[in-house]
């Protein structure tokens, strides 16, 4: 998928998450399921979620709720949690003393990061 698809398939998204009609998003989802990986579909589903951010916060809550399947939650999930781990590391945070991560994936943080974050 190259960055042009990438866009218009965001847009896609975007726009079936702010109708907040299922049967849309849902034929959307399928379709993606059939031409990407689950990362590639999670990623549509960040980026989309980010532009509808700026609109219709509500209809956000209304996707995680009623549309996005679990399978792709979990993936968006591991991608968030693998990205902000990184950005901690990368502010200086060391790994087994201010973060770490569980056998579920969810990072764990101390006192003093909850605090900064």
């Amino acid at each position: 998928m190259n960055s042009l698809e990438f866009d218009r398939e965001t847009d896609r998204m975007a726009r079936a998450i702010m109708t907040r009609n299922s049967q849309i998003g849902s034929a959307l989802i399928a379709d993606l399921t059939t031409k990407l990986t689950l990362e590639y579909i999670a990623a549509v589903l960040v980026v989309s979620i980010e532009r509808v951010m700026w609109f219709e916060p509500d209809s956000i809550i209304w996707a995680v709720e009623n549309l996005i399947p679990a399978d792709i939650m979990q993936e968006i999930h591991r991608i968030t949690s693998f990205t902000l781990y990184k950005q901690w590391v990368q502010k200086g945070y060391v790994p087994g003393k201010d973060l770490s991560v569980d056998v579920s994936g969810n990072v764990l943080l101390n006192n003093s990061l909850k605090k900064a974050a």
